[in-house]
Formats: C-alpha cells, structure tokens, sequence
C-alpha cells in the first residue's frame, strides 16, 4: 500500500484527525466502538486495495482528534461531513463497521446529497431494536459465566458514566472471542483505546430515532446502500442486517459464510467484493 497522508479538519467543536492513501473512487471508513480507536481498521484498509482512495479518521473522544464532545449522533454526523468537506470530497462512498455501521445507515437518511453510496458492516440494525437484544442475549450465551458477569459488572460501569478506559478494555477483552464464528481461533485484540464517555453517550442514542430512520432509507431513492454480515456474527443478521437492507430496493443483503463480526479478518476479500458490487 502506499504511503498515508495525515489530515486534520477544524470544527466548532474540536479537531478531527484522520489518514487518506491511494488513487480512485473516493472511501470513508467509518470505525466501530462507539468510542473505540480506529487503528483496527487497517486492516480493512488493506483488503480494500487497489481502486480506491481511501480515508479514515479518529471520531471525537480520543487522539489524535479531540477528545471533548458533545457525543451525540448529529454530532457525529456532523462529524463526518465536517471530514468529508476537508477532503475536498463532495460525495463519496461510506463504509462502515458495527457502530460505524449503524452510522453509516443514518448518514444515508440524514445527509444522501453527500454520498455516492454506503455500505454497512455488520451493523445494529435499525428495524425495531436492531437486533442490539439478541446480539447482547448471544454474547452473554458465548461468553463462561466468570468471565460474563464480570464483563456486564465493567459495562453497567461505564453506562452509568463510573467506569473507565481500562474498565472498558478489560470487559471487551473478556468478551472478544464471542465476536468470532470459532470463538476457539480468534486473532488476537488489537491494541485499542477507547472513550468511556464516546461509549456511554452514544450507545445510549443508538435506540432513538430509529423509527424515522427506517422510513427515510425506504423513501430514498438518491443513494443505494449494502448490508454485509457475518454468517456467525452474534448480531443477528436476520434481524439487523436483513430488515435494514429490505427497507429499500435500491439496498442489498451480502452474509458471509463462516465470518463472524470482522469478516474482512475471518473471510479475506468479503468486504472488497461488496463494496465493488456497491460501485459498480
């Protein structure tokens, strides 16, 4: 891969962060978490490869972008225009993964002037709870007792705005392999960071508006969207990516046979074949 160029872009707000590499149609990755570091998606940039250029940057909550909020969705939203904007790009294709997912799902309802097309990686839906209680019922189902009580002990800290970054790491230690199809072979955690405050503020969002979300992705007709989903993720693809891709006829349903919530890891090339049936 070619070598990054580091940007920054200045808000009202605070300072957004990012990198941009390579040469074509214009990507922006958009990471999970929320209040996660978005180091771990260089991997997807790789797999992305050759045709594209493509950016991702640090959402507020953690250097080397601000750390202030407000962390509400219209922020981060605005957030991601603001980006787009110092980029000199009018409209480009989204993608992105988990929250960044769910993210990119709202971008198309709110602002489809500033986007080619979206594609959402195994995301929280945004048909009734967006699967948010079977994928918490499925972790916990995944995950040794020891080791589950205590990861919900760290998270019921950190909604409660007590906890810490450390809290929150070790929780999402715990609870890394039930992301994976063999949770007995899983990669190891990549060395994230994460915002406690980024977590808790739109976590809590995530559930709101999602009703005049739904209605807005089967009212466009301006920007067709994918879902991609993990065969085994633990969120469950019938109930999160399946009802959000048949809001609208221009959006379509990739699942991923043995991927589970990273399938650019468990199953190399899956998300560039989607993102190229995206464009093309």
């Amino acid at each position: 891969m070619a070598e990054r160029e580091s940007f920054s872009v200045q808000t009202a707000s605070g300072q957004l962060t990012g990198w941009v590499v390579g040469d074509g149609a214009p990507v922006l990755l958009l990471h999970g978490g929320p209040g996660l570091s978005y180091e771990y998606l260089d991997g997807l940039a790789v797999e992305l490869g050759e045709g594209f250029r493509v950016a991702a940057f640090q959402q507020r909550g953690l250097e080397p972008s601000t750390t202030r909020g407000p962390f509400t969705i219209a922020q981060a939203i605005d957030d991601v225009v603001a980006v787009l904007d110092g980029l000199g790009w009018s409209r480009a294709w989204i993608a992105g993964h988990s929250w960044g997912g769910h993210l990119v799902l709202r971008l198309v309802a709110a602002r489809p002037e500033r986007l080619l097309g979206a594609l959402a990686i195994d995301p929280i839906g945004v048909v009734g709870d967006g699967g948010t209680a079977a994928f918490e019922a499925e972790m916990a189902a995944r995950t040794p007792s020891e080791g589950r009580e205590r990861a919900q002990r760290l998270d019921d800290r950190a909604m409660s705005g007590e906890g810490t970054p450390e809290d929150g790491l070790e929780g999402l230690a715990i609870m890394w392999p039930a992301y994976f199809a063999d949770p007995e072979n899983v990669p190891p955690m990549p060395p994230v960071r994460m915002s406690v405050e980024a977590y808790s503020g739109l976590a809590a969002e995530m559930a709101e508006g999602s009703d005049d979300v739904a209605r807005a992705l089967a009212a466009t007709a301006d920007v067709r969207y994918g879902v991609i989903a993990g065969a085994a993720s633990p969120i469950p693809w019938g109930q999160a990516a399946r009802t959000t891709a048949e809001l609208s006829r221009e959006a379509f349903l990739v699942v991923v046979p043995g991927a589970g919530h990273f399938p650019w890891t468990e199953v190399p090339g899956s998300v560039r074949s989607a993102l190229r049936r995206l464009v093309g």
